[in-house]
């Protein structure tokens, strides 16, 4: 079980915009760089909310891009074993 150690009610906007208090931006590096990110996800009923940052595709290893590919590749073979009839 997770306990949360800090409790803070925001407003959302009518577009949907929240403001993340500066406390909690600078603590979880949210903001920070040139172009600050935030990876949204909903996991188990609730929305988590990480920092994220943009990596030009050329700056990234080929032997990483190389894993990523295979491991594609291997998802849609077990899917497409899934998804056939017996």
């Amino acid at each position: 079980m997770r306990h949360c150690r800090m409790t803070t009610v925001v407003p959302i906007s009518k577009r949907g915009t929240v403001t993340l208090p500066p406390a909690l931006r600078r603590k979880f590096g949210f903001g920070a760089g040139e172009n600050p990110l935030i990876v949204i996800e909903e996991r188990d009923g609730e929305i988590v909310l990480r920092p994220a940052s943009a990596v030009t595709v050329r700056d990234i290893p080929a032997q990483v891009i190389q894993g990523w590919i295979a491991e594609d590749e291997a998802g849609m073979r077990e899917f497409e074993s899934l998804a056939r009839p017996s």
